[in-house]
């Protein structure tokens, strides 16, 4: 899940993870994966705020299937520049 709000000339970035999803462990787990992904493609993203809520599914899907979710969910919110 990620929740967004565009603000020029500035990008920051949450992650967050509850204790639904699992231990300490894994839930820092699935917030290094998502951590990971956006260091990744940050260069393509336009300005603002980003939130990143990791589920369940977050540690339990390849990391090819979590990066086509990530691209997915940021292009659905036309937050990758053109």
């Amino acid at each position: 899940m990620l929740f967004s709000i565009p603000k020029p000339g500035t990008q920051k970035i949450g992650f967050t993870a509850t204790k639904k999803i699992g231990n300490a462990v894994i839930r820092n787990r699935a917030k290094r994966r998502l951590r990971a992904l956006f260091v990744k493609h940050s260069p393509t993203l336009q300005d603002g705020f980003y939130v990143f809520v990791a589920k369940l599914s977050t540690t339990q899907v390849s990391s090819q299937q979590l990066e086509h979710d990530f691209l997915k969910v940021l292009s659905r919110l036309k937050a990758i520049k053109r």
